[in-house]
This record gives structure tokens, sequence and C-alpha cells, in this order.
């Protein structure tokens, strides 16, 4: 997760948002980034963002080359923070900072592919020119920005059993040969890494090469996901070989959702992963430039836990979904505010008539409301969603490749609709080179969003700076939330994973500081962080030790501290394999008369009222297993001092307790003192049972004992005089 610097408007920008805003006025500013050869005017095909250093501004890195040059990858680093500079002027350090590598690069993606805590680079390259691959360069150190080509060492299997590709495509300095535009990561499998999607669009732009996946082992290399175990003869692949790594038959163009058939191969320009049908795992939007696009559904959830895909194409879209050819882009995002995924699809209608199209999604894997974008005739490349005016929804940046840039106002504002905008004269009319890439964030930290628009044959890359200046107060909306199952506490996490949506791009968004809050029998919160899975998922891991019942909640901050937050879930946790831990005697049982509990705890299932004004919470999380015993008792709600655990084997008073001090003891019976702990100002302490309630400690399978604790309470505020106070009581049986 990257560094960001939080910042806050004050003074005269703040009342910007009191006022009605003003449309976006974007500057081609060309004295704040690189200018000339080498640093510039080159053929990019595409740009990336990106805190490569971790000093909390967004650098850039450029994908050069293309089909016609054998170039060198450009970065260029923003200037604020660790550089000395000021936030939003770049200088162009690839000498330094890049390997020095001329190849043909398409796309250049950035993923902690190692889960070190720094962003890491993946280039899609073309053999267009020689047979080249694809390159993983590594962030050497921790965010140093500094890279080292790894190609030969991150590859694994290729060629060999398991794997699709013909040992006769695997290069000597690694890789494999390939046409590659456009590679995506996200967490396939939901094992808490970032997969590999590698579309190809074949030689020639021919469509009959294979997208491949790729799963991560944790620390960074990958092998392919070919459950089929079929390796082809060769290059491309033909209708009736086996679908890799999709269900079904290879055919060309199938109409099938089923299972029965796939098309994994087309000239694919683009393409992009996202939960479209709300099961929480990434399914894969897969475009083609001459072919339809397609999608394809995963199959994690239906297939309990185990990973497949299914080509649900004609299932997902509508009848005349996209037209003819030329669809080279599309892009995925939360349009109208209903919390799931809409289509833009860039050249989608007409052939090469060069509409433009939207789709809205339903939230179950399927999409409706075909809508031609006004405008939009024109040999557009790429499309970007941004908030430009700072309103709340989507805004779409549009980059031409033989023309004007263009922009597009979405008009859904909270509404159950939208409506996307052409908004003439909405970029200056300079941004009209060959536009193959744009990227959007606030480079600068101003408050709006900026763009960099990469251009072909040797024209100058564009920094479109938002000159409005207008404060982001939308906060990320967290609609969706996978439910835990009930579960018996162990060793292993409970995973659980989010939708998290933003007014910005989907890559910045994976920026956003996520966690979980999470409470056990409604005891203090723990925070737990959450990683980005791509796509608009969060997955965060729960400790698997957790007993009783768990209460969880999802947040998302923004870089200027604008945080949401979800509705609150739950689920419940027994003591593990057999064991359960169950909490009786609490003080706000009232049938006792007398200073214990005079006052009943306004903390219910709690002990008696201490000076604090809450009673002491007692809680156990772990194993109650006689043989693993992973057990801690963890107790809140307390005044400053010494408290002693101690063990019974009966419950006073049936249970309901006797007056003790200002509390009620509960566990009686052969008193067993387990361990003095100190509180810390009222915020609690927690103890390992190892050592004193183990087996060895006088616990056995199948025995009934119950826990409490015994505290000082001196302080002004008690409700009695005899300076002691109780919590709670716990009655656990523990299991074999």
């Amino acid at each position: 997760m990257l560094k960001r610097v939080r910042f806050t408007f004050m003074g005269s920008l703040a009342l910007f948002a009191l006022s009605a805003i003003a449309p976006a006025q974007f500057q081609d500013n060309q004295s704040q980034i690189p200018s000339g050869n080498p640093a510039n005017n080159s053929r990019s095909e595409n740009v990336d963002f990106g805190d490569v250093d971790l000093d909390g501004d967004y650098d850039a890195v450029f994908a050069d080359g293309g089909d016609v040059d054998q170039d060198q990858n450009r970065i260029w680093m923003n200037q604020g923070y660790d550089q000395g500079g000021t936030v939003g002027w770049f200088t162009d350090e690839t000498s330094s900072r890049f390997p020095s590598v001329q190849d043909q690069s398409r796309d250049i993606e950035f993923a902690d592919i190692d889960n070190d805590g720094d962003l890491d680079l993946y280039i899609s390259n073309t053999a267009a020119i020689i047979p080249q691959s694809n390159r993983w360069w590594i962030n050497s150190g921790t965010g140093s920005g500094f890279f080292v080509d790894e190609t030969a060492s991150r590859w694994v299997g290729l060629g060999g059993p398991g794997s699709s590709i013909a040992s006769s495509q695997v290069l000597p300095s690694g890789g494999f040969l390939d046409f590659s535009c456009d590679c995506d990561f996200g967490d396939l499998d939901n094992d808490g890494d970032l997969d590999l999607v590698h579309s190809s669009y074949g030689g020639v732009f021919g469509g009959q090469v294979p997208t491949r996946l790729f799963l991560n082992d944790g620390l960074g290399f990958y092998e392919e996901f070919n459950p089929s175990g079929y390796q082809m003869p060769g290059q491309t692949v033909v209708d009736g070989q086996p679908g890799l790594w999709c269900e079904g038959t290879q055919s060309s163009n199938t109409s099938n959702s089923t299972g029965a058939f796939c098309d994994i191969a087309s000239s694919a320009l683009d393409i992009d992963l996202g939960d479209i049908d709300g099961d929480f795992d990434l399914d894969l939007l897969h475009g083609a430039r001459q072919e339809l696009p397609r999608m394809f559904e995963n199959r994690l959830e239906e297939n309990g836990g185990v990973l497949g895909f299914r080509d649900t194409t004609t299932e997902a879209f509508p009848s005349n979904w996209s037209t003819g050819d030329g669809h080279y882009e599309q892009e995925m995002g939360d349009l109208d505010g209903d919390g799931d995924l809409d289509i833009y699809g860039l050249n989608w209608l007409a052939g090469f008539g060069f509409n433009d199209s939207t789709m809205r999604g339903n939230g179950d894997g399927t999409f409706d409301s075909i809508t031609t974008l006004s405008n939009s005739n024109a040999d557009d490349n790429e499309g970007d969603f941004l908030d430009y005016d700072q309103d709340g929804d989507l805004d779409l940046f549009v980059a031409n490749f033989s023309g004007q840039d263009k922009l597009y106002r979405n008009t859904n504002n909270g509404g159950s609709g939208f409506s996307l905008n052409f908004v003439s004269n909405g970029v200056p009319g300079s941004s009209s080179f060959i536009a193959l890439d744009a990227d959007a964030c606030d480079v600068d930290q101003d408050g709006d969003t900026d763009i960099i628009v990469a251009n072909d044959s040797g024209s100058r890359n564009i920094f479109l700076k938002n000159t409005t200046q207008t404060p982001d107060t939308h906060a990320p909306y967290i609609p969706n939330v996978e439910q835990a199952p009930d579960r018996k506490a162990g060793p292993e996490p409970t995973v659980i994973r989010a939708h998290v949506y933003d007014n910005a791009p989907y890559y910045i968004t994976w920026y956003n500081e996520t966690w979980v809050e999470v409470q056990v029998n409604g005891g203090a919160a723990t925070s737990i962080p959450a990683m980005s899975s791509q796509g608009q998922i969060f997955r965060a891991e729960l400790p698997g030790n957790l007993s009783g019942t768990i209460t969880y909640q999802w947040f998302s901050r923004d870089e200027y501290g604008n945080t949401g937050s979800s509705a609150i879930s739950s689920y419940d946790a027994s003591g593990g394999s057999g064991g359960t831990v169950v909490s009786f005697c609490a003080g706000d049982i009232t049938t006792l008369t007398g200073c214990p509990c005079f006052n009943e705890s306004t903390n219910a299932g709690s002990g008696c009222e201490n000076s604090t004004g809450l009673g002491a919470l007692l809680t156990a999380t772990g194993d109650a297993n006689a043989v693993s015993d992973t057990l801690v008792l963890q107790a809140i709600n307390l005044p400053p001092g010494p408290g002693l655990y101690f063990q019974g084997n009966n419950a006073v008073n049936s249970g309901n307790g006797n007056a003790f001090g200002d509390g009620l003891r509960c566990a009686g019976g052969n008193v067993k003192r387990l361990e003095v702990r100190f509180s810390n100002a009222a915020n609690g302490f927690a103890t390992s049972t190892t050592a004193s309630v183990s087996a060895a400690g006088g616990v056995s399978a199948g025995q009934t004992k119950r826990y409490q604790l015994w505290y000082r309470d001196t302080a002004s505020g008690a409700p009695c005089s005899s300076g002691f106070n109780l919590s709670n009581g716990l009655e656990i049986t523990w299991a074999p």
C-alpha cells in the first residue's frame, strides 16, 4: 500500500465547495514536464501513475516503441517531497532508475508483485520486429524507485509440464514470444497476491494467439494456470483444442454460455478485471479489435474455491452489444452510483464508423441499455474515467488517435441513471496528436484531477493541468460487503472482501487506505488492514482465533482524507474443534440488592459498573482445545491498576453470582489463580492462558471451567468503597 500525503484545503479555496462547480479548465502545461528527445517526443503507447519511491506524490512511467521502433521506456519523477522540489513538476530520470533496454513496448503496469510494499513494473511487448518477451522490472530495496530487470527469473515452468506454451516459443533470455498490447493484474484466486492476465492480439493482429493466465506464488514468481494440461504444438490456437484456462473447447466467436465452448483468442488491445456479478471474485472483460468483445465469468465461488472461468459473453450482453470491428478499448466503472459496474465501449458500434457506447450493469453479470455517445464518431483510442468537475460521479476523457481529445460530463449526480454528455471545448485544441493512452490523477495535489496523454509518432506527450483547484469532498462508498460464514475458531483466517468505489479512476482508488474494524462480543475495535485485489475489490484477513460474536465494518479513506464506511456485518465463531465459550453472570442482572451492581452497568453483558462508568467486559479469542490451547482472555473497560485472572469449577449461585466487593463473584469451587496483569489507564489488558490453563495446567477434554477477572478499583467514582470489582464470567467447555 502506498504512503499518501494527506492535505486539507483552507481559506478561500474552501469556499469553492460552497459555490456552483465551474466548468473544468485544462491547460496544456509544457513548463512542468520534460521536453525534447529523449525525455519526450517519442512513440509513447501507454502512461501509468504510481508512487515509485513512496514519498507521497505520483510519478509517471511510459511504455515506448510500439509496432514500429525498439525504444527505451521512460520514467518521470515528480519533484515533490524526497526530490526536494515542487509537487507536480516532473524530471526525466530514466537513465538512473530504469534498466537500459530497447524494446517494442505497448503497455506498462504497476503492481506490487512480491508483496514487499512497493510498486514493481510489468512491460507488455510485441514481437512484430524481433522475437521478444514481456518483461518484469522489480523495484529494488523497499520503495527506492530504482528498477532491475528480472525477466529471466520471474517466469516459472514456461514450456514445461502443465504449460500450454510450446517449447519452441520459449526464449533463451526469459519469457516467451508473443504479441501483447495489454496485461492486467488481480487476485484471481483470492489468495492475497496479484495474478496476471496476459492478453495477446497475435501476429499482424491475427487474433489467433490465446490469452493466458499466470498465478503468483506469493513471492512474485509466475506459473501458468492451465487446468486443461494441454500444451499447444505451436503459436496459435485452433478450434477443437481445449480452452486452457476456460471451461470447454475453443470455438471462435462462440455464442455458447454453458461452459461447453469458449473463445480465448482474439485481437485484444485491452482487457479489464472487475466483479460484474456480485460474488466478490474478478471477472474478465476481454476486448477484441476485429472480433466482438467477450466476457468471462470467474467461477471461483461456484467451484467451491477452485479457480475456473466460463465464457458467458452472449448471456452477459444484450443483442448487438458490439458491431463491426475497430473496438480498441473499454472501461468498467460505476457510472450511476448504484454499486455495480457499467461499461464504456470505445468504438464498440458500427465498426470503423467509430461510435462509442455505454451499457448499464445490473449487478448480476448482465448488462443492458446500450446508448451511443454523441460526437464519438472519430478514431478514438483510449478512454479513462475521472471526476474532472468534482461533483462526485465519473466523467470520461477520451484520447483520440487522429484528432482532438474529448471530454464527457456525467450528469448522474447521485441519480438512478447516468448520461455522458460531450463537453464542447472541454480540452485545449493543442491536444490533437496521435494519442494512444491517457491516465488521470492529481499530480500537483491541488485538489483536482490532471491528465497526461501519451502520443505516438514522435509527438510530445501532453500534461493537461486542471486549473479549477476544486477540493474533492466526496468520500469513497462501500455498498457491497462479503458475508463471512459462521465458523469454529482455528488457525486459518477469515477472508472477507468488499467493493470499494470512489469518484476517481480505479487505478487511483487502489491506493486508498482501506481497513476493517473488528469487535469480539462488543469489545474494543481492532483495525485490520486491507489490500486491493484490483478491480473494485479489496480483501482482508481476520484472525481465525477470534471466538464469539464477531462484528466487522469496512472503511476506506482517499488521499484527501474523505472516509467512507460500509454497513456493519457479523458472524459467529465458536471456540473451535468442539470447544465452546459462553458469557454468563453479567452485571446487568438486577435481582440482587445492595452495593454490588446497584448502578446497572451501561455496558450490557459486562461486569458491574466501575469508576470508568462502565463494567469490565471479559472475552476470549482463540481455540478452547485442551491440546492446542490457543485461548486468550481479554478484558476492557478497566481503571488503572492490577487485575487477577482466575479459574473456578463452579458457577456461583447458579450463575447469578454472589455479592463480592463492588461486583459479583461468578466463578468458585477449587479456585485457581492464573495471571496478574496491569491495565493501561482504563484501556484493558490481555493474557495468554497457554502457560496455566492448558491441559498440563489442570484442564482436560470435555471439562467445563468458569473464568473471571478480579481487579483493583480505588479511583474516584467507584460505586462502593471496597476497592475492588469483577468482570462478567466466561463458561468454557474444553474440547480435544
